[in-house]
C-alpha cells in the first residue's frame, strides 16, 4: 500500500466514525500506471474495443483527461460490456460485466482508496474479494467452527440475482458513512449509472452493480457489511440463547448455531431485513441442515451437507 494510504488506513483505525471528505488526491499517475500494469495482457476489451497494449500506447492522453474529469466531477463512465459465462458444475451462465481497460484501471485504483478505509472496518466473517483472503481461508474458517465449536446446526443461504438487486440509493448510504469526498461519490454513481452494452443495445441501471469489475466487489461487501454482518454481530447474536457463528464470501454464506432454535429465529427474521436493502433468498437454495460434533444426524444429513461442501468449495466459499 502507498504511504498515502497508509496514512488514510491508520486514520480510518484510529477513529471508526470519521468521514474522510477529501480522498480523490490519492488517484495518482503512478496509481493508475500501476493498476494499468496489473491488468493481464488477454484480458477482453470492453466497448470501445481497445485492447490493453492499445490503451498503454494512449496512456498519457488519456491519463490527463481523466484526473481533469474526476477533480470538475465530469467523468464519462462508459458502459460496460456484458458477458455469459458458464457456472462451476452448472448448465446455466452468469452474466458477467466487462468494462473498458482504462475505466477497469480508475476502477482499481478507487478501490484501493476504499479498500484503505474499510478494511479497517470490514468484520473477520467476511472474507471474498478482500486483500490476503479468499475461498480458501474462508472454508478453513468453516472446518475450524464445526469442528471446534457447539455447532449442531449450519444455514446455507443463497441471495437471488444478488449483483442485479443492489439497491443504488441504500448503496450509496453506506459509502456515505465514511466518504464525504463528492468527486469519489461522483465517480460511484456515475459507474452505477453507466449501464449495460449487450448485442449493441445499452441498457441502463436503475439497481444492481455489473459483476465483473473491481468497484462492484468492494461495494457489494460494502453492502453486505452494512446489510448482513453488523446486523448479525450487534444485533443477532446477543439475542440467541446458544452460539453462532457468520461465514460469508461476497454473497455467499452460511451460518452455524448451537441450537435449533436459535437457528429457526434467524431464518425467521432474515427474509425481512434481506427485504428492507431490496435483497431476497433463493428458496430452493436456502435450507438449514442438522451438522457439527454436536449433533446426532443421520446418512441422508451427511449425504446432503457432503453436496453443500463441494457446491460452496467450488463456488469459493
Amino acid at each position: 500500500m502507498a504511504t498515502g494510504l497508509e496514512r488514510v488506513a491508520a486514520k480510518a483505525r484510529s477513529y471508526p466514525k470519521l468521514r474522510f471528505t477529501s480522498l480523490a488526491h490519492h488517484i495518482t499517475p503512478a496509481s493508475l500506471c500501476m493498476n494499468l500494469n496489473k491488468i493481464p495482457h488477454n484480458t477482453s476489451p470492453g466497448v470501445d474495443g481497445l485492447t490493453v497494449e492499445e490503451t498503454k500506447k494512449d496512456f498519457k492522453r488519456w491519463l490527463q483527461q481523466t484526473l481533469t474529469s474526476i477533480h470538475r466531477q465530469g467523468y464519462k463512465a462508459p458502459p460496460v460490456k456484458r458477458a455469459w459465462i458458464p457456472k462451476p458444475g452448472k448448465k446455466e451462465k452468469r452474466p458477467l460485466g466487462v468494462p473498458c481497460i482504462n475505466d477497469r484501471a480508475l476502477q482499481r485504483s478507487v478501490a484501493d482508496v476504499l479498500n484503505a478505509i474499510y478494511e479497517q472496518d470490514f468484520l473477520p466473517c467476511s472474507m471474498g474479494g478482500r486483500p490476503r483472503l479468499g475461498a480458501h481461508h474462508a472454508l478453513s474458517t468453516f472446518n475450524e467452527v464445526v469442528s471446534g465449536r457447539k455447532v449442531s446446526w449450519v444455514l446455507e443461504a443463497d441471495l437471488k440475482n444478488f449483483f442485479g438487486s443492489l439497491d443504488h440509493g441504500w448503496l450509496l448510504r453506506f459509502v456515505e458513512h465514511r466518504v464525504g469526498d463528492p468527486r469519489i461519490l461522483n465517480l460511484i454513481r456515475r459507474w452505477l449509472k453507466a449501464g449495460v452494452m449487450e448485442a449493441g443495445e445499452l441498457q441502463e441501471c436503475e439497481e444492481g452493480t455489473p459483476q465483473g469489475g473491481p468497484i462492484s466487489v468492494v461495494l457489494s461487501n460494502l453492502y453486505l457489511h452494512y446489510v448482513l454482518d453488523l446486523w448479525f454481530e450487534c444485533k443477532v447474536k446477543p439475542r440467541l440463547k446458544g452460539e453462532a457463528w457468520l461465514i460469508r464470501y461476497i454473497d455467499d454464506f452460511v451460518v452455524c448455531f448451537q441450537y435449533r432454535s436459535d437457528a429457526e429465529r434467524f431464518m425467521n427474521v432474515l427474509p425481512q431485513r434481506l427485504e428492507k436493502f431490496a435483497l431476497k433468498l433463493e428458496p430452493d437454495k436456502t435450507r438449514l441442515v442438522r451438522f457439527g460434533r454436536f449433533a446426532s444426524r443421520g446418512e441422508d444429513d451427511r449425504r446432503r451437507f457432503t453436496s453443500l461442501a463441494l457446491r460452496t468449495t467450488a463456488q469459493g466459499i
